[in-house]
């Protein structure tokens, strides 16, 4: 695998301040208390699910939990703070936090473009494209138990975004979200649709791996931080929060890991959730990247200034002009009231993966 931009080394308090539409069926707008009386969320739910999403801010999933449950996704405050974000080629990031979806690789993010020639020549890994991220979207298609959001063409990234999140009939507890690109240029762009689900860093992940030659560390270290904690065991790779060592404030870094089973999973409040996906061949993914991605910046008893990222890319894809490409993910969630450990946890976990017909 190539190496990797720190995006990591960024202090994670940077970016975390304290063709016409088709309506099929309009809902009233979700909010959270009182939080969005602009209505810049979009709900969907069942009996074993509640969704929300942003068309205003390049349709990202802001909430996924089971009814009455706590957010599995880490928000940022920026989402109220900021509901209107300026986009243009000199917009930086902002955090809004969630599930989006980036494009990979990383260190192409503005390579292939005119519009902002400082950042192009530099090969700028940071920020991401500003019309993917936080662009206005058109809502396509709003009913009961599907929203399908269109963004607008990027001139940095020479796509256009569609995303899609379905709760499919009979599977309570179920999300389908898919992602496609359309190459808006009149020659060809390469690139892969890259998912980034960000939860509170406690959340006890899962990965399946063959062995440690499938997962590669990256320990962002400096004065103020201490690298990664990991462990491959019993054909599966964790994180662990252990103290960071003395004089460190806490622990960071990104895992780069080729799985061997198209799913990842992960534990936190009182829900479990798997995500599933396409498995590619390592070839298939850009060499700067793994399948799946762990980014972690975590400070003791700093809730609030910690995050994970559970990241999953698809195909590395050369597009001619006009052409699209997609990439999905679909989410499981269930309610566990189990001990905090791995093997409960794991035991929960394969019952789970049977239930839904998923070869752990």
């Amino acid at each position: 695998m190539g190496t990797m931009p720190k995006r990591g080394i960024m202090p994670l308090r940077a970016w975390l301040p304290s063709s016409g539409l088709v309506l099929v069926l309009c809902l009233p707008i979700a909010s959270a208390g009182d939080r969005d009386p602009d209505g810049s969320r979009l709900r969907i739910e069942d009996a074993g699910l509640v969704v929300e999403v942003s068309p205003r801010l390049g349709g990202r999933m802001l909430h996924l939990s089971l009814p009455g449950a706590p957010n599995l996704l880490k928000v940022g405050d920026a989402v109220v703070a900021q509901p209107d974000p300026r986009v243009d080629a000199q917009a930086d990031d902002i955090g809004y936090l969630g599930h989006q979806v980036w494009l990979g690789p990383q260190s192409q993010w503005w390579t292939h473009q005119q519009a902002n020639p400082v950042r192009s020549e530099a090969r700028a890994p940071w920020p991401p494209d500003p019309w993917l991220s936080y662009a206005a979207t058109a809502i396509v298609v709003q009913a009961a138990d599907r929203i399908a959001l269109r963004g607008p063409p990027s001139p940095v990234s020479g796509v256009r975004m569609t995303h899609d999140y379905a709760l499919p009939a009979g599977k309570p507890g179920t999300l389908v979200t898919t992602a496609t690109m359309r190459n808006i240029r009149d020659t060809p762009v390469s690139w892969g649709l890259w998912f980034n689900s960000r939860l509170p860093a406690d959340t006890r992940v899962y990965v399946p791996v063959a062995g440690d030659s499938d997962v590669r560390l990256r320990h962002d270290v400096d004065a103020g931080f201490d690298g990664l904690s990991g462990a491959t065991e019993g054909g599966f790779f964790t994180l662990d929060l252990d103290t960071p060592a003395a004089g460190k404030q806490g622990r960071r870094g990104k895992v780069f890991i080729q799985p061997r089973a198209g799913w990842m999973a992960g534990f936190r409040g009182g829900q479990a959730f798997v995500i599933r996906f396409d498995l590619q061949p390592r070839d298939h993914i850009h060499p700067e990247h793994g399948q799946v991605e762990l980014y972690l910046n975590w400070l003791p008893g700093d809730q609030a200034g910690s995050l994970l990222e559970m990241e999953v890319h698809g195909a590395y894809t050369t597009l001619a002009p006009d052409a699209e490409a997609n990439a999905k993910e679909t989410w499981i969630v269930r309610r566990y009231d189990g001990p905090d450990g791995r093997n409960a946890q794991l035991a929960f976990l394969a019952t789970m993966l049977a239930a839904a017909g998923i070869d752990p």
